[in-house]
């Protein structure tokens, strides 16, 4: 059986917010991050991360120091038992009008192509506004976590998520309850079944 796809937001997601992070030194899980990607991993689904860094296009911080940012999450998680599927990154400011950036599609669609999966089947988590857009427009179910940016995003009332949830334990609760009502575990819930019901 084909595995499930969780597409997820970073800063403020996955490891701490630090407006524009641009030191690996500082990268530091989120409580309780690595648990709920280890149940998301129990339960067959392939972890992608999904990120805009305009950090390099402003000039914060260059490519090279992304990279070393990410190679560093990617060892953290590990300790955790934790590993991600890929990551996918925009390094544009908004004013470059690129298909890239979220909400755009550009780094989904990519994703998908490469990982072998569609985007509507996915599940998208994240802390912004974005984040939840970029599932809308895929018609991936989305997840809202109220860590980073999310409880401001969830009380501002203006982005409306399929579930808005603690954190990424909360996160892989409720995917396993969807995944089991859908009684196909490894797959999404397309937004067409969940609207037929």
């Amino acid at each position: 059986m084909r595995r499930g796809v969780v597409v997820l937001d970073r800063d403020g997601t996955i490891n701490v917010e630090r407006h524009y992070l641009a030191d690996p030194a500082q990268v530091e899980l989120l409580a309780g991050a690595a648990e709920g990607l280890r149940h998301l991993r129990d339960l067959g689904m392939e972890l992608i991360v999904v990120t805009n860094q305009s950090g390099v296009g402003r000039g914060y911080f260059t490519g090279d120091t992304l990279t070393a940012i990410h190679a560093r999450l990617v060892e953290c998680l590990a300790a955790e038992g934790v590993e991600l599927g890929g990551i996918y990154v925009c390094p544009h400011v908004p004013a470059d009008g690129c298909r890239c950036r979220k909400p755009g599609p550009g780094l989904l669609e990519e994703a998908g192509r490469e990982r072998g999966f569609e985007p509507r089947e996915a599940f998208v988590i994240g802390d912004k506004a974005s984040d939840i857009e970029l599932g809308r427009r895929a018609g991936s179910t989305t997840l809202l976590v109220r860590t980073g940016y999310g409880a401001e995003v969830a009380g501002a009332g203006d982005v409306t998520a399929d579930h808005v949830v603690a954190d990424l334990r909360e996160a892989a609760r409720v995917i396993e309850g969807l995944i089991g009502a859908d009684e196909a575990i490894g797959a999404g819930v397309p937004r067409s079944a969940r609207n037929a019901t």
